[in-house]
């Protein structure tokens, strides 16, 4: 499993994505080229903690779920391009 580490406001590059912390528990995924994606929100459950995939629909401004996950690695892969 990795774990996502940021140091200041420096984003997080992955193969395809780049991802910012917007705070404790938001995170902006974008294009390398900055166009956004969406967004990854982090809260918590009795259980621990989720994070849930919303993808951005620009032309009907709006947001998708498109899942909750345990891992925000998981979470992440919803943005991957196929």
């Amino acid at each position: 499993m990795t774990t996502l580490a940021f140091i200041g406001d420096l984003p997080l590059i992955r193969p395809g994505i780049t991802l910012v912390q917007l705070h404790d528990e938001l995170w902006r995924v974008t294009r390398p080229d900055g166009d956004v994606l969406g967004y990854i929100e982090q809260f918590r459950v009795r259980e621990g903690l989720r994070y849930r995939a919303k993808r951005l629909v620009v032309r009907q401004r709006r947001f998708i779920v498109m899942g909750e996950f345990w891992s925000i690695d998981d979470a992440i892969e919803c943005f991957r391009p196929s």
